[in-house]
C-alpha cells in the first residue's frame, strides 16, 4: 500500500519514467545519457549542413552591421569577418569532439570540468542566452511570414490593426508571430535526429538564396554601390584603430559563442567521433561559408541605399519592397527556414538539453522544448526588441562570459585530462567528478578570473555613460582574452598548485561502440538503487 502511495505522490507523477535512464540515477535519463550506436548517423555532410543551418541566418546581418558601424567598409569588414569564424571553427571543432568521443552532451560533459552540482551554473550561463534569443527570433520570423503572406494576398497589406501602439506588434504582426510559433514548436519537439533532415534542407534551398540576393545586389548597383566601394562609411563614433579591429573580431566571434560551447550537443550524434578526412576541410569550409554568408547583407544594404535611399540591414524591412511577388514569396519562405534552422541549432535544443541536465528526474528534453516555446509567447517578445534596449546589449556582449567558459573547457579536457574521461562516472553520486562536496573550485577560479577584468566593459556596454577607464580597451576583445587567460588560469591551477588527481585517469572508459555487446557496469550505490527502483517499478504494477 505505502508503494501505491508513492506512486500517486505528486512529485512521483512528475518524474520522468525512471527506466529511461540506463544509470539508474538522479544523473542519468534517456536523452541525457550516451547516444546509443544505432543513432549515431550523423556524417560529414549532416555536420556541414548543420554548420551553414547555424550560420546562413538572420542574425548574421545585424551582426555584420555592427561590425561596419564601428568605421569600416566592406572591404576591410570582410577579413575581421573570416578571422572571426576562422578563431571560432578552431573551438568549435574541438568541443564537438567532446560530445563525439563519449556520445554525451554539452550539460554532461560539464560536470567533468565543474563538478556534478557546479555544472548548474555553467548550465544556466550558457541556457539563459538561448532562451533569450531564441524567443527574439520568433518575432522575426513572424515578419518572413507576413512577407510570404503578403506576397500571395497583397490585400494583406491591409490587415486591420486593432492593438494600440503601446501594444509594440500590429495585429498582422501578431498573428503571424502565432502562426510561426506553431510551426516552430511542432518542428522543435521532432527528435533531433530526425531534424538533421531540416538542415540538409536548409543546406540546400539557403545558401542558393543568399547567392541570388548577392547577384541581384551587384546587378542593381552596378558593382556594389558606395557602401560596398568604400565611397561611404556608416556613421561611427569609433576611431578605426587596432581596438575597433579587435572589437569587431569581438563582435563575429559572439555571434557564435554559444555555438562553440554547445557543440557536444551535436558532435554526440557523429559515426566516427568526429574523425576522416572531412575534419582537415572542415575549418577552411566554416570560414568561408561564413564570410561569403557575410557579403550578402552588405550588397544588400548597399542596394536598398542606392534604389531607396537609405541604409536597411533588417531584412524583413527590405523584402517588403520588392516588386517581384514572387522574389517576396520565396525569399521570405527561405529566410524564415534559416530562422527556423538557427533557432533550433542554437536555441531550443541546446537550452532543452540544457535545463534536462539540471533535473533529469523531471525534465526531458521534451518538456523543456515546450517550456521554451511557450516562453517565446509569454514574454512578449516584442516588447523586448521595442523597449529593453539594455538587455539587447547585455545579449550582445554575453560572450564575455562564454570565452572563459570555453578556455576552462578546452584547457580542462585537452590539457589536464588529456581527453581521458570514465563516461559511467559522469552519472554517478560521489565519484571522481564529484570533486569537493559537487563543486570543483579551480574551474570556477578560472572561470572567474577570465571574466572579472572583462566585468567593467560589460557594465558599459549596458549603460554607455560608465566611466571605466582603460577596461573598455580589454573588453573590446573579451571573447579571446577571456578564453585565453581562463585557459591559461586553469592549466598553472591545475598543474602547479591543485592538482585534480582523482578525476585525471590512466585509461578512459567510453560508451558502447557499434560491435559491443554487454553495457557498463554500474558498481555500487547507484547499481544497487536502480535495481530496488526496477523492483519497486515491477511491483507498483502488480498492484495497480
Amino acid at each position: 500500500m505505502s508503494v501505491l502511495k508513492a506512486k500517486l505522490a505528486p512529485h512521483f507523477r512528475l518524474r520522468v519514467p525512471f527506466e529511461s535512464g540506463k544509470y539508474g540515477s538522479r544523473w542519468s535519463n534517456k536523452d541525457l545519457d550516451p547516444v546509443p550506436p544505432e543513432k549515431r548517423t550523423w556524417g560529414s555532410i549532416d555536420y556541414w549542413a548543420y554548420w551553414c543551418s547555424d550560420m546562413l541566418a538572420p542574425p548574421l546581418a545585424a551582426t555584420v552591421s555592427s561590425v561596419m558601424s564601428l568605421g569600416f567598409t566592406a572591404r576591410e569588414t570582410i577579413p575581421i569577418v573570416f578571422f572571426g569564424f576562422a578563431i571560432c571553427s578552431v573551438v568549435i571543432t574541438l568541443t564537438g569532439k567532446m560530445g563525439a568521443t563519449y556520445a554525451v552532451p554539452f550539460p554532461v560533459i560539464v560536470r567533468s570540468i565543474f563538478g556534478m552540482y557546479g555544472s548548474f551554473p555553467a548550465i544556466c550561463i550558457r541556457a539563459f542566452v538561448a532562451l533569450m534569443w531564441t524567443a527574439i527570433l520568433t518575432v522575426q520570423a513572424g515578419n518572413f511570414l507576413q512577407r510570404c503572406l503578403e506576397a500571395i494576398w497583397p490585400s494583406f497589406i491591409k490587415f486591420p490593426n486593432h492593438l494600440p501602439e503601446s501594444a509594440g506588434i500590429d495585429s498582422a504582426g501578431l498573428l503571424c508571430v502565432f502562426l510561426y510559433w506553431f510551426i516552430q514548436t511542432g518542428l522543435a519537439i521532432m527528435p533531433i535526429e530526425k531534424l538533421r533532415i531540416l538542415f540538409w534542407v536548409k543546406g540546400v534551398i539557403v545558401p542558393p538564396t543568399f547567392l541570388a540576393l548577392f547577384l541581384w545586389a551587384v546587378i542593381v548597383t552596378h558593382g556594389g554601390g558606395e557602401l560596398v566601394t568604400g565611397k561611404y562609411k556608416l556613421t561611427s563614433t569609433y576611431m578605426n584603430t587596432a581596438y575597433s579591429a579587435l572589437t569587431g573580431l569581438n563582435v563575429i566571434i559572439g555571434l557564435f559563442s554559444s555555438m562553440a560551447v554547445n557543440m557536444p550537443d551535436f558532435g554526440r550524434f557523429s559515426k566516427n567521433r568526429l574523425s576522416g578526412p572531412h575534419q582537415f576541410f572542415a575549418l577552411p569550409i566554416i570560414g568561408e561559408i561564413g564570410t561569403l554568408g557575410a557579403l550578402t547583407p552588405i550588397f544588400v544594404t548597399s542596394a536598398h541605399s542606392y534604389m531607396w535611399g537609405e541604409f536597411e540591414w533588417y531584412m524583413p524591412a527590405v523584402i517588403a519592397k520588392f516588386d517581384s511577388r514572387a522574389a517576396k514569396f520565396f525569399v521570405s519562405l527561405s529566410f524564415m527556414l534559416a530562422t527556423i534552422g538557427n533557432q533550433v541549432a542554437a536555441g531550443t535544443y541546446p537550452f532543452s538539453n540544457d535545463v534536462t541536465g539540471m533535473a533529469p528526474k523531471y525534465i526531458n528534453i521534451f518538456r523543456a522544448t515546450l517550456f521554451i516555446s511557450i516562453f517565446c509567447i509569454v514574454s512578449t517578445p516584442w516588447n523586448i526588441i521595442k523597449n529593453a534596449a539594455g538587455l539587447l546589449a547585455f545579449l550582445s556582449g554575453y560572450s564575455c562570459l562564454m570565452g572563459p567558459l570555453a578556455g576552462t573547457m578546452v584547457c580542462d579536457y585537452y590539457i589536464i585530462k588529456k581527453r581521458k574521461l570514465d563516461v559511467d562516472q559522469l552519472y554517478t553520486d560521489q565519484g571522481i567528478y564529484w570533486y569537493s562536496r559537487g563543486f570543483n573550485w579551480r574551474a570556477f577560479a578560472s572561470f572567474v578570473i577570465g571574466f572579472a577584468p572583462l566585468l567593467p566593459g560589460f557594465a558599459k556596454s549596458i549603460e554607455p555613460t560608465l566611466n571605466v577607464g582603460g577596461a573598455w580597451k580589454i573588453y573590446s576583445f573579451a571573447w579571446i582574452f577571456g578564453f585565453t587567460l581562463s585557459m591559461l588560469v586553469h592549466y598553472v591551477i591545475c598543474t602547479y598548485m591543485s592538482v585534480p588527481s582523482g578525476s585525471i585517469i590512466g585509461e578512459a572508459v567510453y560508451p558502447l561502440q557499434r560491435g559491443d555487446e554487454t553495457p557498463p557496469v554500474v558498481e555500487g550505490e547507484e547499481a544497487d538503487s536502480k535495481t530496488e527502483y526496477v523492483a519497486k517499478e515491477k511491483e507498483i504494477g502488480t498492484m495497480v
